[in-house]
């Protein structure tokens, strides 16, 4: 700082940050939580705990990112800005699918009404001008109204739910059911990645579902149940609901 020499020789040892275990809901308590949430909430916190995702990657998730035939869900510039493939609960399709399509009649309505342009990451409106008014790259939960983009000159378009709206949403639910556990939209992801272990997934599998850099990053749900194996199925399909 002061470009200076130093004196004597720094022996200095990196700190760590404390890794804590993290809180992990039963499946049981996803159930009632889940059923107690409705509308987009609810098929949200669905796509969080059946793929796995954090908040940001869920509220931001575009059309084209959900693939039914291949049962897979495409997050696109996750966390470190990273790509990744994870599963798609087949038992999520039939009401997101409804919801797709309700989101659809709000698009086409946008774009008679002179609007219905998303905002599109890293210069793509430049390279491909047309594509912001594509079905593929709306998103997946708009929201409620249009807005101003700040990031624009005075574009007016329709953004993403606020992740605050289903942070209330789950809130609300653990309150009225009375868990005592400090419970947030990532304990949904934390569950996912918990309850694969206890079907056998093998860790390797699940770091790469959930876009750990590191295996180290993965193994703390290790801690909890100590156990691994093979095979992958989303684990919402064990709920049937």
């Amino acid at each position: 700082m002061l470009d200076k020499p130093l004196e004597k020789t720094v022996d200095a040892i990196r700190s760590t940050k404390n890794r804590q275990i993290p809180v992990v809901l039963t499946q049981d308590e996803v159930k009632q939580i889940i059923t107690l949430l409705e509308g987009v909430p609810q098929l949200v916190v669905k796509l969080l705990y059946g793929s796995g995702l954090r908040i940001t990657e869920g509220v931001r998730l575009r059309v084209h990112d959900i693939d039914f035939e291949y049962k897979q869900i495409t997050v696109r510039s996750g966390k470190g800005n990273k790509d990744r493939v994870t599963t798609f609960s087949e038992g999520l399709m039939p009401s997101l699918k409804d919801h797709l399509q309700r989101v659809r009649l709000i698009h086409e309505q946008d774009l008679q009404e002179g609007y219905g342009v998303v905002y599109l990451p890293n210069a793509l409106s430049k390279k491909y001008p047309n594509a912001s008014k594509e079905w593929g790259w709306q998103y997946a939960f708009p929201a409620r109204s249009l807005s101003t983009d700040p990031r624009s000159e005075g574009t007016i378009r329709r953004h993403h739910i606020d992740q605050s709206l289903i942070n209330k949403a789950i809130k609300v639910a653990v309150k009225k059911l009375g868990i005592v556990k400090k419970v947030s939209a990532h304990t949904f992801r934390h569950s996912f990645a918990t309850h694969l272990l206890q079907r056998g997934t093998d860790i390797r599998t699940i770091q790469a579902l959930l876009g750990h850099n590191d295996l180290e990053t993965t193994m703390i749900y290790t801690h909890i149940l100590k156990q691994g194996g093979e095979g992958v199925t989303s684990p919402l399909d064990d709920l049937n609901i």
